[in-house]
């Protein structure tokens, strides 16, 4: 079911990953929130009813992409991601929409709350994980590390790194030096699509991803290394003080550190979420 999400009662959303982004199909949205036998047409003159009395154009939040049909042939589909789709949602006027309306307005409020009080947002964080299944000894290691990463990339947006890909090298190049590989290649090792990869760390790995980043952050601030450059040699100093910590810890254990298993997959782990 790779490109579709059964939601609403069992109705079949149809999606498609484009651009590294999931996109769904707007007329099975209507057709799973509405009771119209004609989501197409549905679809039609609510963009129509929208530009006429808010001067809102739905279209605008979708593009069109080939989604197989029911006939087993692909056609070309009206899709939004997931913001695109929640707007459309609002536009909705049917009392099943009328949930998520709520929810959508649930989370904006909640919103509001996090940015007055930052606290709340880590509280939250940490009722998913809970809910997740993981122990508070892992939640608090993975809080403090979300907290080490915001230290480091404020630090590198202070001197002069401003681009995403440039976040996603210096990452790598930490990476690459604490544990000998890339991120995207930890994620093959661990079977990881999208999924976030700290979400599916072990304790140690962890530990030592804090560790390679709070060292590259004090060396940034110590040699006041400005531009990418410099932070890239930061950065690569940095994941070698890490790197050297779990080499030295897999000579003591006999153990590695890093290995295709997932926190909540160890056998260990298994065991107490069944307790």
């Amino acid at each position: 079911m790779q490109n579709k999400l059964v939601v609403f009662k069992g109705k079949e959303i149809r999606r498609i990953l484009y651009d590294d982004e999931w996109y769904f199909a707007v007329v099975d949205v209507i057709a799973a929130l509405t009771d119209s036998d004609k989501p197409r047409d549905y679809w039609y003159r609510m963009k129509k009813r929208d530009k006429a009395t808010s001067g809102v154009e739905l279209s605008t939040f979708c593009r069109q992409l080939k989604l197989e049909s029911s006939d087993g042939k692909k056609y070309m589909t009206d899709v939004a991601n997931t913001e695109g789709i929640f707007r459309i949602i609002q536009s909705i006027p049917s009392p099943k929409a009328e949930p998520f309306k709520r929810w959508l307005a649930k989370v904006g409020y909640e919103r509001v709350q996090e940015i007055e009080d930052p606290e709340l947002a880590s509280k939250r964080t940490k009722v998913i994980y809970r809910a997740k299944g993981y122990s508070d000894a892992w939640i608090e290691k993975r809080m403090r590390g979300i907290a080490v990463r915001a230290e480091l990339t404020d630090e590198w947006q202070k001197r002069g790194i401003k681009e995403d890909p440039e976040y996603a090298i210096l990452t790598s190049e930490i990476s690459k030096a604490a544990f000998g590989v890339t991120p995207s290649e930890y994620k093959n090792l661990k079977g990881l699509k999208r999924e976030n990869l700290r979400d599916h760390m072990t304790d140690l790995e962890l530990i030592f991803s804090m560790l390679g980043e709070a060292a590259t952050t004090e060396i940034a601030q110590k040699q006041d290394a400005q531009g990418f450059g410099e932070n890239k040699t930061a950065a690569r100093k940095g994941g070698k003080i890490a790197g050297g910590a779990r080499e030295k810890l897999e000579i003591e254990t006999g153990d590695k550190v890093v290995n295709s298993e997932n926190y909540l997959t160890e056998p260990e782990n298994k065991k107490r979420l069944k307790e």
